[in-house]
């Protein structure tokens, strides 16, 4: 535990829309707040850069639970140094577009002036969620990156079923299932990259994610023991929330285990605090680094407090 409060900022989207019901950042400032540390609230917009040093338009935020039309209070904008704060949670939703990495950049500045940003500028400028898992081969089904239509369309004459998708999306947006006969592929592929301009992916499918795309939460490289399956509703292929999936907690499989100790020494390495690793049947497809979720959904079923979890991690590296 921290011997001393603490100054936590947290960059979010606007807390005036978030989903009170199942947002996982308003978990750790509620975490946070239990604690005693002090709230800042920032939108991205809100952070600018003057001489060579961050600075933010910062506002004292409060945070209430159990009160879902009552749920936080901001204080008035002050601006100042980001190096006043402590720590600050870069919770910016994706997608990894030039305004967020404009934003990380910023962060980075208050980073060398010895502020905590979770998770390291360094590594999520480096990290692209669904990139980086390509490190690890042996946790994957067969893959491909590229934006060349011939080369897209000769993986999925090798593996039948593709998954094909976008390398910045979030939430299940712009995922399509091409099945063997390769009906609308043509259409597909030029839509996602843009007619040959940006590279997508394209994954072997996965029949397991009709049991559910689990996410893996880690804190330090260690994994939380349960995982959220996100179910597919009827007729979809996307298991995420945000796409009508239903969620179920579930303990971890020895499989799951094992693909974790694949990957926690590198994101350890990286300095990574919070990750979300996205599993279907016995395979990684991703490695979440922004804002991973389902912090709230897998604490209401199985009565764990990843938030706490993840203050205490926090609160380690100011432990003398």
């Amino acid at each position: 535990m921290s011997e001393r409060a603490l100054n936590i900022a947290v960059v979010m989207d606007p807390i005036a829309s978030i989903a009170w019901k199942k947002d996982s950042t308003l978990a750790m400032l509620w975490a946070a707040k239990r604690r005693g540390h002090r709230l800042f609230y920032l939108e991205p917009g809100d952070l600018y850069l003057k001489d060579g040093r961050a600075m933010g338009r910062l506002r004292s935020l409060e945070v209430f639970e159990n009160d879902p039309e009552h749920y936080y209070a901001l204080g008035d904008v002050e601006a100042g140094p980001l190096a006043q704060m402590d720590v600050i949670l870069m919770r910016q939703d994706p997608p990894v577009d030039v305004n967020f990495t404009n934003a990380v950049h910023l962060l980075g500045f208050a980073e060398r002036e010895g502020v905590l940003v979770v998770n390291p500028t360094q590594a999520l400028l480096t990290c692209n969620e669904k990139l980086y898992a390509q490190q690890f081969p042996q946790c994957l089904v067969p893959s491909v990156v590229s934006c060349n239509d011939k080369v897209l369309r000769e993986f999925h004459a090798e593996q039948g079923d593709t998954i094909f998708k976008p390398l910045d999306g979030m939430g299940g947006t712009g995922i399509f299932h091409i099945a063997p006969d390769g009906r609308n592929i043509g259409a597909v592929i030029e839509q996602l990259t843009q007619r040959g301009t940006e590279q997508i992916m394209a994954q072997r499918y996965i029949p397991e994610i009709k049991q559910g795309d689990t996410r893996i939460l880690l804190i330090d490289g260690e994994p939380v023991p349960y995982g959220l399956a996100r179910i597919p509703s009827a007729g979809e292929v996307r298991g995420n929330l945000a796409a009508g999936g239903r969620g179920e907690a579930r303990a971890l499989t020895d499989r799951d285990y094992w693909l974790v100790d694949q990957v926690k020494y590198s994101i350890k390495s990286l300095g990574l605090i919070f990750v979300g690793l996205d599993v279907i049947g016995d395979y990684i497809t991703e490695i979440n680094v922004t804002s991973p979720t389902c912090v709230r959904e897998i604490d209401a079923q199985k009565g764990t407090d990843i938030a706490g979890m993840l203050m205490d991690a926090i609160e380690r590296r100011f432990t003398a």
